[in-house]
């Protein structure tokens, strides 16, 4: 069975008949783990082996795993610092900044890939610019250089554990103040006025970006439609002016930034059409049955190319990995980095 284009959660610590049914469903290509799935390491193992036996080859398997407050499984995974870090790093010592986000990467990765975990939602590459709230401390740096060397330096150490990257949320989420998941965003700046936005993904992708998701933000100089449903934004600028050639996910649809049609199943409809790969569905179970309905009959072979290209590859077991010496030198290597000052925002 080949990888549909819908990612759907799940509610609890293991899989309801109803999930297994949708998880079934040729729609569905994909599923994101939350905190609320996570109850221990034997359990969030059962969990995805759960997954893997419905079917072959399986779906993807996702999860937020940024650091800082957005890091969905806890102990015994190693707890890592806001992004925003390596950036105050990155003021004192460049050199140790890059190599501490190799490492950074790569611990994240590697214990995600030893529970058979596909890819993390990493790295967030909008630029600090001190006005997004639901951004903050997740962003790298205040300066498009930094962030692209940052996040490419971060990418490395990913793809060195087995992990392909998709780094978010294109073009950006920095400029808008209202947090889409809760709020319409707008980016009321000029093409031009976006371009240092943009750097990180020019040079992500050309060093082999798997992926990307798109923002729920709308950028009225360019187009109305928030960029994750713009094709202006997908097709135009990342397709054709980026040469981006990995794959396309949409943020939440869920979210009340998607709000471009009434159903989630009409939103996951216009995505498409303007270009994702992948639509995430999250948190709205009411809506999850006439999406897969919908997306039953949209199934993209160029899609589904672009989405089997990010399965993990190779993993150490648990165990193993924490009796390693990579394991132990990245965990080393980021405990200075809980020493750093915390981000205030400004505006």
């Amino acid at each position: 069975m080949s990888l549909g284009p819908l990612m759907i959660d799940i509610q609890g610590t293991s899989l309801s008949s109803d999930e297994e049914d949708w998880l079934s469903e040729p729609a569905v290509g994909g599923v994101i783990l939350f905190a609320r799935n996570f109850e221990s390491l034997q359990q969030l193992q059962s969990l995805i082996r759960s997954i893997r036996a419905l079917r072959s080859p399986g779906v993807l398997i996702a999860v937020d795993q940024e650091g800082g407050r957005v890091q969905r499984f806890k102990e015994p995974f190693s707890i890592l610092p806001p992004m925003r870090t390596l950036g105050h790093c990155y003021d004192e010592n460049p050199a140790r900044a890059l190599a501490i986000a190799k490492e950074f990467g790569w611990l994240m990765a590697a214990e995600l890939r030893a529970v058979d975990i596909d890819l993390s939602f990493a790295p967030v590459v909008d630029i600090d610019r001190g006005l997004s709230e639901v951004i903050g401390d997740r962003a790298l740096h205040a300066d498009a250089d930094v962030v692209a060397k940052l996040a490419c330096e971060f990418a490395a150490g990913a793809k060195q554990a087995g992990m392909t990257v998709v780094a978010k949320h294109f073009p950006t989420h920095a400029g808008a103040i209202a947090d889409s998941h809760t709020q319409l965003a707008v980016d009321s700046r000029e093409y031009t006025d976006l371009l240092d936005d943009l750097e990180p993904y020019r040079r992500l992708i050309g060093a082999g970006l798997h992926g990307v998701m798109a923002a729920h933000v709308s950028f009225p100089q360019m187009d109305s439609n928030p960029a994750s449903f713009s094709s202006w934004w997908l097709k135009e600028q990342l397709r054709t002016e980026l040469r981006f050639n990995g794959a396309i996910f949409s943020d939440d649809l869920g979210m009340a930034g998607a709000a471009v049609a009434k159903t989630c199943a009409s939103r996951a409809v216009r995505a498409m059409e303007a270009g994702c790969d992948m639509v995430l569905l999250c948190n709205r179970r009411d809506h999850v049955s006439e999406t897969i309905e919908r997306l039953n009959s949209r199934l993209n072979p160029s899609g589904q190319l672009h989405l089997v290209r990010l399965r993990g590859q190779g993993r150490h077991r648990w165990q193993e990995l924490q009796n390693s010496p990579r394991w132990r030198a990245a965990r080393a290597a980021l405990e200075p980095l809980d020493a750093a000052p915390t981000l205030t925002l400004e505006g």
